[in-house]
């Protein structure tokens, strides 16, 4: 009979995990990217021409050689401009 070890699943990690910033970028280049929630307060450090609410959440979707593509407050926002675009989604844990 076979019995599940869970902790020895628990030390496998997914290899995408172990990248580095190079090698992810490598992956997609310009057709990749992936959406991160950041706080207002982050957004104003990273963009000072810009002005944002210290405490909302926002979404900054980044390609994946890191260049930022987009900042917006909603969902709808994100899906509507990636609606047009030929880009694929990357999953960040």
């Amino acid at each position: 009979m076979y019995e599940k070890n869970p902790a020895a699943a628990e030390m496998l990690i997914h290899p995408l995990k172990s990248l580095t910033r190079a090698q992810f970028a490598a992956l997609g280049g310009n057709a990749v990217a992936y959406v991160r929630p950041v706080s207002g307060a982050l957004l104003s450090m990273m963009i000072e021409e810009a002005e944002f609410e210290p405490e909302e959440q926002y979404h900054l979707l980044m390609s994946a050689d890191g260049t930022p593509l987009l900042v917006t407050d909603t969902e709808d926002a994100l899906m509507e401009w990636l609606g047009d675009k030929n880009l694929g989604l990357a999953t960040l844990h």
